[in-house]
């Protein structure tokens, strides 16, 4: 099954991809990897989820903030692959979680994203390595930053 029926199988919509914030490459490819720049929860209609989990969000929304970005950087790789079938895998993720002191569920936030990626891509090519740390601030008081690496066939 292709990644684009799979996409609607699951009933996911993928949002715009996301304007540049600065002065970066969305995506670098080098050999049969994709460098993909962090990403925030953008949702269809252009904005952001923004608040700091553990005071405005709550675990489940800052879940949701992760699996929004998944789909933010889903919708940039289709756009510089020209095909989510190329994603052979996830290689490496890291997930910053805009939270306050004392919030400490950092990994099930970012599960969010984990747990879309599994579901698109399956148990062997959607989980890879990660990382998932807390942070007082994120850009635009975004919810969730996430950065990847995915390997890809050409």
């Amino acid at each position: 099954m292709s990644i684009e029926a799979k996409l609607q199988e699951l009933h996911l919509e993928l949002p715009p991809p996301p304007p540049l914030g600065g002065v970066y490459q969305p995506v670098v490819i080098v050999g049969n990897l994709a460098f993909v720049s962090g990403h925030g929860p953008l949702k269809s209609d252009g904005h952001y989820i923004t608040g700091r989990v553990g005071a405005e969000l709550d675990l489940d929304e800052g879940y949701q903030a992760a699996r929004q970005t998944g789909l933010a950087l889903l919708a940039t790789l289709k756009a510089q692959l020209g095909s989510l079938d190329r994603v052979k895998r996830i290689v490496k993720s890291l997930g910053w979680v805009n939270c306050t002191d004392d919030f400490v569920q950092h990994p099930q936030v970012i599960n969010g994203y984990s747990e879309l990626m599994r579901d698109v891509f399956g148990e062997e090519n959607g989980v890879g390595s990660r990382s998932a740390i807390g942070t007082n601030v994120l850009p635009g008081n975004i919810a969730v930053e996430i950065e990847i690496a995915v390997e890809i066939t050409d």
